[in-house]
C-alpha cells in the first residue's frame, strides 16, 4: 500500500489530469483491478477515490485545461 502522502499525491495527479472526468477514470482502475482480482490495487484505488473526493469538495468541480 502506498504512504499517506503518495495517494494525496495520486489524487491529486488524477485530478489535473482527468479534470471532471476523474471519477469515470478510477471507476475504470478498479474496474480492471476487478477482473484481474488485483484485491491490493482496488483498495488503494478506493483510497485515491476517496481523497478525489476531498480534494474536489473542498475546491469545487475541476476542470480540465
Amino acid at each position: 500500500m502506498l504512504s499517506d502522502w503518495e495517494l494525496w499525491a495520486c489524487a491529486n495527479q488524477v485530478l489535473k489530469a482527468q479534470g471532471d472526468k476523474a471519477a469515470l477514470y478510477v471507476a475504470e482502475q478498479i474496474g480492471a483491478l476487478a477482473l484481474a482480482g488485483d484485491d491490493d490495487g482496488i483498495k488503494t484505488w478506493q483510497a485515491i477515490a476517496r481523497r478525489i473526493t476531498e480534494l474536489s469538495d473542498e475546491h469545487g468541480p475541476v476542470t480540465r485545461q
